[in-house]
Order: structure tokens, then sequence, then C-alpha cells
């Protein structure tokens, strides 16, 4: 005997989130990854770039963890973009500073960046993008501003290695 599965009376908006998001992620991997940058690698720059802040203070605005923001900083340092120094206002705080090269490297991968966003935003017609980017900046300022706590929190997907 089978069991009859409950009728959805919703489209699966987590799916629709889900599945764009990561779509639009592997395309970001794939056009950073042409001037050698993960997207983490291009946060990080753009941020640091912006005016001095921390490592943590880095990690907390990409959404990273400890060990993968060190990781993240550590090959930007290796190659060249950035480095750690000690900050101007804190002695015992250390800042990512973005070398020139970091520099001229941010403003490729904006370009980059913005690229892939608009190639995606031209498949929709024009009134269905300001109504798609003015629903979903709605939703991140309101709804989904905040995670929810939970004692089993819900994962992140986890990104595959190459």
């Amino acid at each position: 005997m089978t069991a009859m599965a409950p009728a959805r009376t919703q489209p699966d908006l987590s799916f629709l989130l889900d599945h764009t998001s990561h779509v639009l992620r592997t395309r970001m991997a794939a056009a950073l990854g042409a001037i050698g940058l993960t997207p983490r690698m291009h946060c990080v720059l753009v941020h640091a770039l912006q005016e001095e802040r921390t490592q943590a203070q880095l990690a907390e605005i990409g959404d990273m963890d400890k060990t993968t923001m060190v990781v993240t900083v550590d090959a930007l340092e290796e190659a060249g973009l950035a480095e750690r120094r000690p900050s101007s206002t804190d002695r015992r705080a250390r800042i990512i500073a973005v070398t020139e090269e970091g520099a001229r490297t941010a403003g490729r991968s904006q370009e980059i960046v913005d690229s892939v966003h608009r190639e995606v935003l031209a498949s929709l017609p024009d009134a269905d993008r300001e109504v798609l980017l003015r629903a979903l900046t709605g939703l991140v300022r309101g709804e989904l501003a905040t995670p929810v706590e939970s004692p089993r929190p819900a994962r992140r997907a986890r990104q595959r290695r190459a």
C-alpha cells in the first residue's frame, strides 16, 4: 500500500530560491575563476577596499566561518592581492589591506560580477526584472532579514570542490 502525498497548495519557494541561488553561484564561480578568484576572494577584496576592516568583520560580511576566512585571506596573500596589517586605529587588531594589484583585480572582478548579474536578469522581461529585484529586496529587508533560531539549524548547501 502506498501513501498519498499531500497536494501542494503553493509553489515550492524554498526550491525556487535554493535552485536559482545555487545556479547563480556556479555561474559566478566559473566567471571569477577565469581571473583566478573565487566569489569569497572577490567579496573580501571589495569589502576590504571600502574601509579598514578586520578579518572578523570581513568574515561576518561574507558569511564565512573563521577557517574559511583564514583560507581565503591566505589565498589572497599568496596571490599578492591582499595582506594582513596592523590596524591604524587599534594596535591589537589586524586588518586586511588590499594591494594595488588587488585593487585592480577587484575592479575586474566587480565588472565580472555585474556582467553575470546583467546576463541573468536579461533573461527576464524588463518589467519582471524590476518586480523581482524589488520583491527580493523586500524579503531580505523584512520577513527573511534574519535566520530563525532552531534546535536543529538548517544547513547551507555544500559546494562541490572541483
